[in-house]
């Protein structure tokens, strides 16, 4: 992982005659094409860093909250973010191609950023199970209770994320994921805990590639990781469960202490152009909100459930929450029960 600082020495052939923006994201999740492109049309010089979780971002930016203009991060971070005064309310003017994003989504957001004053949707994601139709044989694959099959046994990848993980245990018996409710909580351990002999690897961003090359006959992923499997295994398939599921919306802010506010306006409404977002999809290949851009993508794509999941199935979904922090505190004390089994 490149710092913000080794980055400015790698950049520094650049003019920035418009001045900086200092990125914030997760790994690789723009094209990378698009920093050249950006500075080519506005002049402003794009410093990016990158985080692993939404966690390891909130403690820089709590303690460097001046480092970064601009952050890519999760729904339940804003709301956190928003909740302890760390945000910047948007100048919309300075961002008219917000426009292209989805009324469905920006409505959405209002559940962690109400009237939209600090986010635009930038990406969206369902989480569900992969499978292997060869390796599953005649199961049929449509439940998280089938992720506790006794026939997946050494074959299977669960999140290794206490909130993905216990979602999963949660939703299993018809519970919100983001429930507070210690019996609930301690239910959903107890199934965890019963299923951990079956469960071949915890993983996240590898649990595509375990699937893709055979390890693994199921695993649960986001469904923007369908299309890369598929192109590597054609025998994979995507399923939401019908229990529900968690949904994501990642989104850009602006940290309160921001140097560069204007420039981070600027970014923000390059990536909603139609243009731009088209080309991010055809990099990311997760459920873009612009609306606009859905006319520069393959129909191929667009038709596909996987990747852009009907109303309905949305519907179904929850979005994660930030928890109080006795709470947090439950989950992860019984997380660390289900990983000491």
């Amino acid at each position: 992982m490149l710092s913000a600082s080794s980055l400015i020495m790698s950049t520094s052939c650049r003019s920035g005659e418009n001045g900086q923006v200092y990125v914030y994201c997760y790994g690789d999740y723009f094209d990378p094409m698009l920093i050249d492109k950006f500075e080519e049309e506005t002049g402003i010089m794009v410093i990016p860093d990158y985080y692993d979780t939404a966690e390891e971002m909130y403690t820089v930016l709590e303690n460097n909250a001046t480092t970064y203009d601009c952050v890519c991060t999760s729904d339940y971070m804003i709301q956190r973010m928003i909740d302890n005064d760390m945000l910047g309310e948007l100048n919309k003017s300075n961002i008219p191609d917000v426009k292209n994003i989805s009324d469905v989504y920006m409505k959405k957001s209002e559940t962690f950023d109400p009237g939209n004053k600090y986010s635009v949707p930038y990406q969206l994601g369902i989480s569900g199970i992969l499978y292997n139709t060869k390796m599953v044989g005649d199961v049929e694959i449509d439940s998280w209770d089938d992720l506790w099959n006794e026939k997946f046994k050494g074959q299977m990848v669960m999140p290794d994320s206490v909130r993905d993980a216990f979602m999963i245990g949660l939703k299993k018996n018809g519970y919100s994921l983001n429930s507070t409710n210690e019996k609930e909580i301690r239910t959903a351990a107890d199934e965890l805990i019963a299923q951990k002999p079956l469960v071949y690897k915890y993983a996240n961003d590898s649990a595509r590639d375990l699937l893709a090359d055979g390890s693994a006959s199921v695993g649960v992923v986001w469904n923007g990781e369908y299309i890369y499997t598929k192109d590597l295994n054609e025998d994979v398939e995507f399923v939401v469960p019908k229990e529900g599921t968690e949904f994501f919306i990642d989104s850009w802010v602006i940290p309160k202490e921001a140097s560069n506010k204007e420039n981070a306006e600027k970014w923000i409404n390059f990536l909603c152009k139609a243009e731009v977002a088209a080309q991010n999809f055809d990099y990311l290949y997760y459920t873009t909100p612009n609306e606009a851009a859905l006319e520069l993508i393959d129909e191929e794509y667009l038709n596909e459930e996987a990747v852009f999941p009907s109303a309905e199935t949305i519907e179904s979904c929850e979005l994660l929450k930030t928890l109080d922090s006795k709470t947090t505190e439950l989950y992860s004390n019984y997380w660390k029960k289900v990983k000491s089994e």
